[in-house]
């Protein structure tokens, strides 16, 4: 007689020793898609060290609440560190107590607001697959700035005081984390998912700035000349969005050195592998040039551009009206 299957195997947590390290990691099985036999992988949560203290790993950190209470450690194991790294916390509310906290929400409420009418965030659900608690994390980074000014590293001491979409503490390493754990596929995932929310012949503005860095080691920082002269590497943001809702539908981030003329290819291409294909353009005189407008009549992009006419018509074979 075979013995019983745990219903709980694939969810309890065991020492897996690759080399030098000791990960915590589960074997849930799989179905291979090509043989249709059934096979088990690793899944690494975290480490351990020689006191049998878990470090959690990313795949612990990332996953969602519900995911994360389904796992099963070994009693003996030490779990001090999984509460403290992914920062779970209870929501603030209003002082009645010594041991209650008063945290403020009008502001984020509003944004929380718009979040939901202009259908972000049920945009970014389906890209990352239902992970709520990623999505209000991103949603809370996205907030913190404007609302703020301030760098990310002054998210966590702001989280004390006003209460956010993500209730896990955002510290450095673990914004780093999750900024990592982004791919291009899922901005382009997002870009088209916004694209079909516009409607045919959508008119839209294309507007970059130039933002100063006091960093050195990102790549769009390196290079570029500061138009103020100041002593400070700078990056070029662009961003499209809607003429008639104002909603910001793409955005991207080029070395400070890019003009606004070269960096029209790359916002076209990302455009049309999103979706954008009947929007109509308007841009300003930073993208006037003649090899932008070849690339309006072959590409068949409705543009609506501005020219200067104090020096002359600067498309010769076109009549400016």
């Amino acid at each position: 007689m075979a013995r019983p299957v745990d219903p709980n195997s694939r969810y309890r947590v065991k020492p897996h020793k690759i080399g030098n390290y000791t990960y915590a990691s589960t074997q849930p099985p799989v179905i291979d898609p090509k043989t249709g036999k059934k096979k088990y992988r690793y899944v690494h949560w975290g480490t351990l060290d020689d006191h049998f203290k878990f470090i959690p790993g990313t795949q612990f950190i990332l996953a969602a609440p519900e995911e994360r209470a389904k796992l099963i450690f070994p009693d003996e194991w030490d779990m001090s560190a999984a509460e403290k790294f992914t920062g779970i916390r209870k929501p603030g509310r209003p002082v009645y107590k010594a041991d209650d906290s008063n945290r403020l929400y009008g502001d984020i409420w509003l944004l929380d607001q718009v979040a939901n009418k202009t259908g972000i965030r049920q945009d970014l659900e389906k890209v990352f697959d239902g992970n709520k608690e990623i999505v209000d994390d991103i949603l809370t980074l996205a907030f913190f700035p404007y609302v703020t000014k301030y760098t990310y590293n002054r998210v966590v001491r702001w989280q004390r005081v006003v209460k956010t979409p993500s209730e896990r503490e955002l510290n450095p390493s673990y914004i780093t984390r999750l900024t990592q754990s982004i791919t291009e596929k899922n901005r382009m995932a997002l870009l088209k998912l916004r694209a079909a929310r516009l409607g045919r012949d959508e008119v839209c503005a294309v507007d970059s700035t130039s933002r100063c860095a006091y960093g050195s080691s990102l790549a769009d920082i390196k290079w570029g000349k500061n138009k103020e002269r100041l002593p400070l590497e700078q990056t070029v943001e662009v961003v499209v969005y809607t003429l008639s809702g104002h909603m910001p539908v793409y955005y991207r981030t080029f070395p400070g050195n890019i003009p606004d003329s070269r960096s029209l290819e790359t916002i076209l291409t990302d455009l049309e592998h999103a979706g954008f294909s009947d929007i109509i353009l308007v841009t300003d005189r930073g993208y006037e040039k003649i090899r932008n407008l070849e690339k309006y009549i072959l590409k068949g992009q409705a543009m609506i551009m501005c020219a200067s006419t104090t020096k002359g018509n600067p498309f010769p074979h076109f009549r400016v009206r």
